[in-house]
C-alpha cells in the first residue's frame, strides 16, 4: 500500500503510484488532464455529499466512509487543483472522496462536455440521499428496451440503486453491493465471476472513490458499460477503459450545492445538479 508525503508547501503525491502499465494508470492520465494553473477556492467534505470548488467551476462526489485513516488535514484552499485531484488515488475514502470531486471540477462542466454531445436532464427526480440516488427517469430506464430485446440478458450493477431489482423482471440481475441488504444484493467479490459473463454493466462512480473502479472495468470489457451516479468523472479517456457511457452530473447551481452539502440534507438532482449522459462515439 502507497503511503502519503506532503507538507504544507509542496504537492501531494503518492509514492509508487506513478509507474505506467498499472491499474493507477486511470488516475493518473485523469490527473494528467487538469491544467497546472488552477487553483481551488472552496471545499467541504460533507455528510452524505462533497464538493471542491475551483477557478474552473464546481465538481461533486459521494462522501465515502472508510478505508485507512485520515492523512491529509491541510487546507485545500489555495492548492492546484491538480495536486488537490492527486487525493483521489488515497486509501482513505473521504480524502478519495474530495479527490474525485476535485476532477470533477474539471472535467464535469458544459464547456468541455457540450463539443462531446453530452445530453442533460435538468428536470430529473431523484432523492438527495447520496451516490444511490436514482428515480425512472435513471440510466437504467434508458436501457430498459434495449436489455428486454435481449432475451436472458445478464444485467449486473455495482451498487444497490433505488428501484434496481425491477430489472429483475425483464433481465437476469446481479446486484454487486458491498453491504448487502436485499435478497436479490450478492457481495462484491463475486465481480470476478459474474462480470465477466455480462451483457449489460452498470458501474457506481464511487468505484473510483474506493479504487475498485480500474478492476471491475477490465472484469466488464465484454458488455455493454455505463458508469452512474454524480461521482462519475466525466471524462471521455474514460471511453478507452471500455466504458460505453458515463451517466453523471454538472453543477447547474453552485450555492444549492453548498447548502445541500453542508445542510447534510436537501434536494440536490435537478436543481443543485444536473443529470448529464455523455456516449462514446
Amino acid at each position: 500500500m502507497s503511503t502519503m508525503s506532503f507538507d504544507a508547501a509542496s504537492p501531494i503525491a503518492y509514492p509508487g503510484t506513478y509507474a505506467p502499465g498499472t491499474a493507477w494508470d486511470l488516475y493518473n492520465q485523469l490527473i494528467a488532464g487538469i491544467p497546472e494553473d488552477v487553483e481551488v477556492r472552496d471545499y467541504c467534505l460533507g455528510l452524505n455529499w462533497s464538493y471542491v470548488e475551483a477557478d474552473c467551476g464546481m465538481g461533486v462526489a459521494f462522501t465515502t466512509r472508510g478505508g485507512g485513516k485520515r492523512a491529509f488535514k491541510a487546507d485545500l484552499r489555495g492548492m492546484k487543483l491538480r495536486h488537490v485531484t492527486e487525493l483521489a488515488k488515497s486509501w482513505c475514502f473521504e480524502e478519495a472522496s474530495l479527490g474525485v470531486a476535485a476532477l470533477n471540477a474539471w472535467y464535469a462542466r458544459r464547456e468541455l462536455l457540450d463539443p462531446l454531445g453530452c445530453e442533460y436532464d435538468s428536470n430529473a427526480d431523484r432523492p438527495a440521499d447520496g451516490e444511490r440516488g436514482g428515480g425512472p427517469k435513471d440510466a437504467f430506464q434508458a436501457y430498459r428496451g434495449e436489455i428486454a430485446a435481449r432475451d436472458g440478458a445478464n444485467v449486473v450493477v455495482v451498487g444497490h440503486f433505488p428501484h434496481v431489482t425491477d430489472i429483475a423482471e425483464y433481465a437476469n440481475l446481479t446486484v454487486l453491493e458491498r453491504n448487502c441488504r436485499d435478497g436479490l444484493d450478492t457481495p462484491d467479490p463475486a465481480c470476478e465471476f459474474v462480470l465477466p459473463q455480462a451483457d449489460f454493466a452498470f458501474i457506481t462512480g464511487v468505484t473510483f472513490i474506493n479504487k475498485t473502479a480500474p478492476r471491475l472495468l477490465a472484469l466488464s470489457r465484454d458488455a455493454l458499460t455505463v458508469m452512474v451516479g454524480p461521482s462519475v468523472v466525466m471524462s471521455p479517456q474514460l471511453f478507452g477503459y471500455g466504458v460505453h457511457e458515463l451517466a453523471g452530473s454538472v453543477v447547474a447551481d453552485p450555492e444549492r450545492v453548498r447548502f445541500a452539502v453542508m445542510n447534510g440534507a436537501g434536494p440536490l438532482f435537478g436543481e443543485a445538479l444536473t443529470m448529464a449522459s455523455l456516449k462514446a462515439k
